[in-house]
């Protein structure tokens, strides 16, 4: 008689159940933690460029006006004269001091200087393409007249062109205005506001002496180059006089710029030995405008005329932010940045800033943020190209 014995069966005992859970959820962890790490590593490559793009994008808009800038100011008559402007569309000239008075002088670069916060910095140029014809004044004017009469034809002044009126002897004030008539035979220039002439209006209280000032040409008001950029929000804007600018909002440029910084280079060379027939250079770096010419007045248009060059730096962050370990702060950057640290050029000792790149109204820390620094140094060329006194 054969004795049978039942099948053993086959399958999985709870102990090995359990391993296998256990190896899988270690798996699982681990997977995750790989696609983690990836993603963040994508999102820091991804911010990366953006800060790359966003950066060169508003170095190259800053640094294109600072290399036109100054063209058709750069007459001693009228280089750094406080000017007194109105127009209709809402852009105002940057404001400076001589001494301890307020002024809007016609310059290439005007900075106004924040400290740790983002400047504002204004580049002025004109374009006119005779080279800016000039008249004579023959007559007196008085504030607000709409009427100049000058000592030839005015040849090359069309009507619509913006013209800066200006004493002879520097120091004065300047009014900036449009010519509103187009008669090529008179020996006179008509400044009637209305008729989409945007700059002569208000209330200017400059007068002139005839036969001791003069009418500058700067060019078409369509293509006038008075260009100023900021930072508000992280956003890099603009306000401009050109044609398209009918509100007095900025238009926005660039976003994720977090600051823009600048400082002029100035030649310190005084009297006899400063030559800008014979080339700028630049002895000084300063955020602020400072007594280049020695004249014992800071501000004053000698030394509005000592700028040689102009630094930049933009200041852009990363888009996406980096999370911080749970319960820690934010690490991924731990100091502010440090801008103008270098010297330039060699021998020229540099200014360092360290600023505040923080935004307002963010909810998140700064230092949850990656922020990439741009510098460049823009020499101010039509600066060294004026007439003689």
């Amino acid at each position: 008689m054969k004795t049978s014995f039942p099948t053993r069966s086959r399958g999985f005992s709870l102990v090995e159940l359990m391993v296998s859970v256990v190896i899988g959820l270690l798996a699982l962890l681990f997977a995750v933690r790989m696609v983690g790490g990836a993603e963040q590593a994508r999102r820091s490559a991804l911010g990366g460029s953006d800060e790359m793009q966003n950066g060169m994008v508003a170095l190259f808009s800053l640094s294109n006006d600072a290399g036109s800038a100054g063209y058709g100011l750069n007459d001693p008559i009228i280089a750094g004269c406080n000017t007194q402007f109105n127009d209709t569309k809402g852009y105002q000239l940057a404001p400076a001091t001589r001494g301890a008075t307020a002024v809007t002088p016609l310059a290439p670069v005007v900075i106004e200087s924040h400290g740790a916060s983002p400047d504002r910095v204004s580049f002025y140029s004109g374009t006119s393409v005779g080279g800016t014809p000039t008249l004579r004044l023959t007559s007196d004017a008085a504030a607000g007249a709409t009427q100049l009469d000058v000592d030839r034809i005015a040849y090359g002044f069309n009507q619509g062109d913006v013209l800066v009126v200006a004493p002879e002897q520097p120091g004065g004030d300047c009014r900036l205005v449009q010519r509103s008539d187009s008669d090529s035979t008179a020996t006179r220039v008509m400044l009637a506001a209305g008729g989409g002439m945007r700059f002569n209006g208000g209330n200017p209280t400059a007068s002139f002496k005839g036969y001791a000032a003069r009418v500058f040409d700067l060019g078409p008001v369509g293509s006038l180059a008075f260009r100023s950029w900021s930072v508000a929000d992280g956003y890099l804007q603009l306000r401009a006089t050109g044609p398209d600018d009918t509100s007095a909002q900025p238009s926005t440029v660039a976003e994720n710029i977090v600051s823009i910084k600048a400082q002029y280079g100035f030649d310190t060379r005084a009297g006899g030995a400063f030559l800008p027939q014979n080339g700028l250079q630049v002895n000084r770096w300063s955020a602020t405008m400072i007594d280049a010419d020695g004249s014992g007045i800071v501000g004053d248009a000698g030394d509005w005329q000592h700028i040689a060059a102009v630094r930049l730096a933009i200041v852009a962050r990363s888009k996406a932010f980096e999370h911080p370990a749970a319960g820690a702060a934010c690490t991924t950057t731990t100091a502010q940045p440090v801008v103008f640290a270098g010297d330039a050029p060699t021998g020229v000792a540099g200014v360092p800033i360290t600023l505040n790149v923080a935004v307002a109204g963010d909810p998140l820390d700064w230092r949850c943020y990656r922020y990439r620094a741009f510098e460049t140094v823009v020499t101010l060329r039509n600066a060294g190209w004026r007439p003689n006194p």
